[in-house]
């Protein structure tokens, strides 16, 4: 459990005892916990805290949990849920993984289940989070690419040769060969394999 030492998780649940329970519990392995009786209380923590993981009771006085992942879609909270249900059944549990959620567990759960589910919860936000700023650093690095640096680079990375894209953009075999490595040495790629994967990964995060 030492990679989730210092997460923050989100506790909503308009059982106060639940809340003081699971609170405690994951209190007892390092994690920083905040506990919400509402759905409006939490979102607007969310909004500005994004944390970790969120362990979301389905059915909160006057509101189902199932409507939040939607809306916290909508305000860009990331964070993966788990949600926590008295009334589980096999039709609930479906409905509650279609919102996103990362897991479902139904009351009485044991302590190491909910622990599990958390450091899931966790890990799968650092992985998140690690890749989006990774993407965003080669966003910025690629700003910085000339306009012929990213046609020699995307004409390169479709596995076009030097040769074929000097004669696409009218431009002498050697000066692509320059323009290749000046968009090369900007990205930060080692390798011409390196450069592929940035290519692949900025199309993919711009089509997200």
């Amino acid at each position: 459990m030492a990679s989730t030492k210092s997460a923050d998780v989100f506790v909503v649940d308009d059982d106060l005892a639940i809340c003081e329970s699971i609170s405690s519990l994951l209190r007892s392995i390092g994690l920083k916990v905040k506990t919400f009786s509402s759905g409006l209380s939490f979102l607007n923590a969310a909004e500005l805290e994004h944390p970790d993981c969120v362990i979301l009771d389905v059915r909160l006085q006057g509101e189902s949990g199932l409507d939040l992942p939607t809306i916290m879609r909508s305000k860009n909270i990331d964070s993966p849920v788990v949600f926590i249900s008295g009334h589980g059944d096999i039709k609930m549990s479906v409905s509650a993984m279609k919102t996103g959620a990362l897991d479902f567990l139904a009351k009485p759960f044991r302590d190491q289940e909910l622990i599990d589910s958390v450091a899931m919860s966790i890990k799968q936000c650092n992985q998140r989070r690690n890749t989006s700023e990774m993407l965003a650093s080669l966003r910025t690095r690629y700003a910085t690419l000339t306009m012929r640096e990213r046609q020699v680079m995307t004409h390169a990375v479709n596995g076009l040769m030097n040769k074929q894209i000097a004669s696409i953009l009218e431009l002498s075999e050697v000066t692509v060969k320059i323009h290749r490595k000046q968009a090369m040495d900007k990205m930060c790629a080692k390798t011409f394999a390196d450069l592929v994967k940035m290519e692949v990964m900025l199309a993919d995060g711009i089509t997200q």
